[in-house]
């Protein structure tokens, strides 16, 4: 049985730790019924007092002891004493380390930065957080290794193989494994540091880890991915485990990919199954994207609108983005396009379930390019126009490179009517282009907060109803959004899953001492 953690989760270790505003604070009611592994209920608003997010005190000075004994202690002691007067100069200075320390490292910077912005009402109200916030951006264990394969002419060919346990303080390390060759040492350490906040959202008992390696599995034959996926866990099964580290899927890893990489792993182990939760499962791969659809039909009732007939503009045809597109259909959304390498198709009447099934089995095919959908279809246009973000849309779904959305591509996309940037892939928007999403005023939903839906498939073993996956994400959004408006940031939804993800994360830390 897997517990859902409590919005704060420290009660009696640390006195001031944070708790959930009344209107989303919750708790939870242990069942031992054997149909779901996971079971609770809601606290309602007359069970529990109104209280502020980080401590448990009332009244205005409610941070002014802490504030007295932690702002005079130094944030770092490197070159002197440096300490902090505010919580914008705190998450300042944190950056600034990281720079120090891993300035080659540009998607971890940008990562640390924009989390850290975030934070800093945090460190305002608690200054102690600065100093959690400081022993975050280090993760656990980094492990790097060689994984050396034989292709199909016989020659031996090498990869960079990586796992980051970044933190177990909530539970058991747990994240994707990413193939391809954008995939290095700071992608992977950025990954996993956006993956901390990311699972401590679901609610569940779980770590953050990610892995990968800089092979591509797109070119390859399935012979020489199985000689490599066995390769890689030949090492990998070191770290891992049902009780230690569970890979999930991740870019470029699919069923075939993990099925590899679980046979290999129960080659070496004689454990591969821990109680209810099978280890490196394979199904529900669609969970991903279904939940990316979810969060978007919160999002937009929210303003009193539906998916119903919303034209959509998928980027990326992997798996997230087909199962995207199945729940737009589901719901009367019109997806229009997919994309990869070679270019979009886009059908101006919308892709219906036959299309989709069509392109499914074209990219089940490994290697194969999407431009072979239009010998198919008589109304497809193949990268017509120039630009996918030429095209006008209500809603536009990422779900393929990273750092494909930015400032210029967001321009386009408002100035066509677009509502509204929902990422079903990691890191797909830039820096710049959030910064412009939030200055025209479109919607904005960040991969920390859309891509929980793996977690949670995985937190309630081999059974997930529909309902349930329903329940979580309109719990999970509804406690980011009530974090953003109490932090005078409403409507940011990245803002808003951090501070709720740190707060997690932090006050288990906190709990656990200097480890």
């Amino acid at each position: 049985m897997i517990l859902r953690s409590a919005y704060s989760l420290s009660s009696k270790a640390f006195a001031a730790h944070s708790t959930l505003p009344s209107t989303a604070a919750a708790t939870i009611a242990i069942s031992t019924s054997s149909t779901s592994p996971c079971h609770y209920r809601r606290m309602s608003s007359s069970q529990s007092p109104k209280k502020h997010l980080v401590t448990r005190e009332e009244g205005v000075h409610q941070t002014m002891q802490l504030s007295k004994s932690w702002r005079n202690k130094p944030l770092f002691r490197r070159q002197g004493d440096v300490r902090f007067k505010s919580g914008l100069e705190a998450s300042k200075l944190l950056i600034a380390e990281a720079n120090r320390r891993d300035a080659h490292e540009i998607e971890y910077i940008d990562s640390v930065s924009s989390t850290m912005e975030c934070l800093s009402p945090l460190f305002d109200r608690n200054p102690r957080y600065a100093f959690v916030a400081k022993q975050l951006m280090e993760p656990e264990r980094f492990v790097q290794f060689r994984v050396a394969w034989m292709d199909d002419v016989g020659v031996v060919r090498l990869n960079r193989g990586f796992r980051i346990q970044y933190s177990s303080s909530l539970g058991p390390y747990e994240g994707p494994l990413h193939l391809g060759p954008h995939v290095n040492g700071g992608l992977i350490k950025a990954l996993g540091f956006d993956n901390v906040f990311s699972n401590a959202l679901t609610g569940y008992d779980v770590g953050s880890s990610v892995g990968g390696s800089d092979f591509n599995p797109f070119d390859k034959s399935e012979a020489e991915v199985q000689r490599f996926c066995q390769s890689y866990m030949t090492e990998l099964a070191k770290y891992v485990g049902p009780d230690i580290d569970h890979p999930t899927m991740g870019m470029g890893v699919g069923k075939k990919e993990m099925g590899y990489l679980f046979g290999q792993y129960k080659r070496l182990n004689a454990k591969s199954t821990s109680s209810s939760v099978p280890f490196m499962k394979k199904k529900d791969s669609e969970v991903a994207g279904e939940a990316v659809v979810l969060f978007a039909k919160e999002m937009l009732k929210d303003k009193n609108q539906s998916l119903m007939g919303k034209r959509c503009l998928i980027l990326g045809s992997g798996k997230n983005a087909r199962a995207v597109a199945s729940k737009l259909l589901e719901y009367g959304a019109v997806p229009l396009t997919f994309s990869d390498e070679s270019g979009h198709v886009y059908e101006p009447s919308g892709i219906d379930e036959s299309k989709l099934r069509t392109i499914s089995n074209i990219k089940m095919e490994r290697g194969a390019m999407l431009g072979r959908y239009v010998i198919s279809s008589t109304t497809a246009k193949f990268n017509e126009p120039g630009s996918v973000f030429d095209i006008p849309c209500d809603l536009c779904f990422p779900c393929g490179q990273i750092k494909c959305v930015d400032e210029e591509a967001v321009t386009k996309l408002a100035d066509n009517g677009c509502m509204g940037v929902i990422e079903g892939g990691h890191k797909n928007v830039t820096i710049e282009g959030r910064k412009a999403l939030k200055g025209r005023g479109v919607m904005y939903g960040p991969h920390i907060v859309t891509l929980t839906g793996a977690n949670i498939a995985h937190a309630h073993g081999n059974t997930l109803p529909s309902e349930t996956l329903e329940e979580d994400v309109r719990r999970i959004y509804n406690d980011v959004k009530g974090a953003a408006t109490e932090f005078n940031a409403r409507g940011d939804l990245f803002a808003g899953g951090s501070m709720v993800g740190f707060l997690r994360v932090a006050n288990a830390m906190l709990a656990h001492g200097a480890v």
